[in-house]
């Protein structure tokens, strides 16, 4: 059974062994570019960790784990150009470094590329396959449409934002352990079980990244914490408070997020300053370690041998202590 970090290297390796199109170079150079800006590629990497559990040969997937990562990388551009998003991973995003035109036509060409490495040796199971990479393709685009709605929606509760980031994230994390599993010949029974551990650790995942943005490390996170407060994201830690505040801190909240002209340091301190009184980050963190949970009695129930369960269990542990 290899080990995560092995799939990675087995991943990124075919990865650069890639070629497409250079001409125009005008549509294929923003492509290359943002396949270039690395990333830890954690959904192709799900998708060969799928197909080791059943088969023990993930490398018949990678493929399909180049098309989920085409994909991911397609809806980043398109992402990005709607958040006018200046830094991806750093660098500036594609409609930045070239500009929204291309950008968009390069990520249109990406996401068609991937409907080419998805049927690549999937003989079979091609219809499988492109049944559920078209599921998944339309949940992240509602979940995107509903993370845009809610910039202008105060009624948000915190089922809304976990069913925005189940569409959003979580469901492509599942999309991916399923696919591989389809590729490993996992009967449908567990290729549901399996995606069905991606989806609740997906939500996990995405739970801890808006913890991590407001009480993560500078150091540690690679980042200044406080990016979501200062955009008056409405994640759950910012449902919550809004859930649980006294007329006195509900009267802070609003005046910060009416306020058009601030000092962000200052804006962050006093919106942390009420979460740290209601304990938000106990809240929150209590709903990561439910998914967790869910996911691993989920795991349980998949008919293979526990060393099978071994590289997924420890992925799964890592959402929790992960400190970027």
């Amino acid at each position: 059974m290899k080990s995560i970090a092995e799939l990675q290297e087995v991943f990124n390796r075919y990865l650069k062994k890639q070629s497409f199109k250079n001409q125009p170079e005008e549509l294929y150079n923003p492509f290359q570019y943002i396949l270039s800006l690395g990333g830890k590629r954690m959904r192709p990497t799900m998708v060969l960790l799928g197909c080791e559990m059943f088969s023990h040969d993930a490398e018949q997937a990678l493929p399909q784990a180049m098309a989920i990562e085409l994909f991911h990388n397609f809806s980043l551009i398109h992402d990005d150009i709607m958040d006018k998003a200046p830094l991806r991973r750093g660098k500036p995003t594609v409609h930045e470094k070239f500009n929204n035109n291309t950008a968009i036509l390069s990520g249109d060409v990406m996401l068609v590329y991937a409907y080419e490495y998805l049927l690549e040796n999937s003989k079979e199971k091609a219809e499988q396959l492109i049944r559920l990479f078209n599921k998944t393709a339309i949940e992240v685009c509602e979940g995107q449409q509903f993370d845009m709605n809610f910039e202008n929606d105060n009624r948000v509760s915190v089922n809304d934002y976990l069913k925005m980031i189940e569409l959003k994230t979580a469901v492509l994390l599942g999309c991916a352990l399923k696919m591989g599993a389809i590729m490993g010949g996992a009967n449908e029974d567990d290729t549901n079980r399996i995606y069905e551990v991606g989806r609740k650790l997906g939500i996990a995942f995405q739970l801890q990244d808006d913890v991590l943005d407001s009480f993560g490390d500078e150091k540690k996170f690679g980042k200044q914490p406080g990016g979501d407060i200062i955009q008056n994201k409405k994640t759950m830690l910012l449902i919550e408070t809004l859930e649980r505040a006294t007329e006195e801190q509900l009267k802070v909240l609003k005046f910060w997020l009416d306020k058009k002209e601030f000092e962000p340091k200052e804006k962050v301190k006093a919106i942390m300053d009420i979460y740290y009184e209601l304990n938000i980050r106990d809240i929150a963190e209590n709903e990561i370690l439910r998914y967790y949970e869910e996911a691993m009695l989920t795991l349980d129930e998949i008919d293979i041998p526990e060393i099978g369960k071994t590289e997924i269990r420890n992925f799964a542990k890592s959402l929790l202590v992960r400190e970027s």
